[in-house]
């Protein structure tokens, strides 16, 4: 039996003879079979190459990622490493300064405020204070002074420029919803109003203390101290005589407070007592008066 064939015809193109050539139909599939055998293969090829393209590509940008988490890493380690020293350069420092004036780590103060933690300052806070107290002139705050000039000892001076907004008393608590005795008064300004003082007397408190945020206290003898609590920034020191009218901070928002104000107390024998008796009839100072003796 004679097997089918395809044929193929060529003419020549100068003398017009023609040409049949006879292809058998198996070769002509084998052929056709081996070329797409041979696409499947070059596209097999060109996408692994493409794989293999990628996978470096992104071989190379992950090194590129590791390497810059591992720069970061270091810097990291070394910032840790140096607030580390910054912070035991502190606390030798807090621990110098506390033996020799007599600073209080801890102060005790009402429920409402002193009671509910530590809530102890951030490290830049930390940092902040004790670059303050690292570059302070304390020799200034070491003399002794007649205290003859000390005859302001009523606080009738109001301690800020601002609106009173809290009383006195019992009150409810702004952050448990509960009734809470509130030992004094809070009066709102910007953040930054100076604070004064409101009677003559020496510093005895100037430093964090929970609740109260920066807190400074002031006892004008005879029984009376005032408190200055939520601060922004601290200007004197623990020892430091005061004039009535002198800045001794700056208001702020600091330790247990839902916004910036002065927390200010007045307390006879180590009790509170309502410090707007003494605001009612009192000025607000713009400036400490002229006849401070130093």
């Amino acid at each position: 039996m004679k097997q089918p064939y395809f044929v193929v015809v060529l003419a020549h193109s100068m003398h017009g003879r023609l040409r049949r050539i006879q292809i058998p139909q198996q070769v002509l599939y084998g052929v056709l079979l081996l070329a797409v055998l041979g696409g499947f293969t070059l596209a097999g090829v060109v996408t692994s190459y493409a794989r293999m393209v990628w996978k470096v590509a992104n071989y190379n940008e992950v090194r590129r990622e590791a390497e810059l988490a591992r720069e970061r890493y270091t810097n990291l380690q070394k910032e840790f490493k140096e607030t580390t020293q910054q912070l035991a350069a502190l606390q030798v420092f807090a621990t110098e300064v506390s033996n020799a004036y007599g600073i209080k780590r801890r102060l005790e103060g009402p429920p409402d405020i002193a009671g509910e933690g530590s809530l102890l300052p951030s490290i830049a806070e930390t940092l902040e204070e004790y670059n303050f107290l690292k570059t302070a002139n304390i020799s200034k705050f070491n003399r002794v002074y007649p205290r003859t000039w000390q005859m302001h000892v009523i606080p009738d001076l109001w301690p800020v420029d601002g609106r009173l907004m809290g009383s006195f008393g019992r009150r409810s608590d702004p952050f448990s919803g509960e009734q809470a005795f509130h030992a004094g008064v809070d009066i709102s300004a910007p953040v930054g109003t100076p604070v004064r003082a409101t009677a003559d007397g020496i510093i005895v408190n100037a430093s964090w203390s929970g609740g109260y945020g920066r807190l400074v206290v002031i006892d004008h003898g005879r029984g009376v101290q005032t408190y200055y609590g939520h601060l922004s920034r601290i200007d004197v020191i623990a020892g430091q005589e005061i004039r009535r009218g002198e800045v001794l901070g700056a208001l702020g928002g600091s330790g247990r407070a839902t916004a910036p104000h002065l927390h200010y107390e007045v307390r006879l024998g180590g009790s509170p007592v309502n410090p707007y008796k003494f605001l009612a009839r009192a000025g607000v100072a713009r400036s400490a008066t002229k006849d401070f003796p130093f």
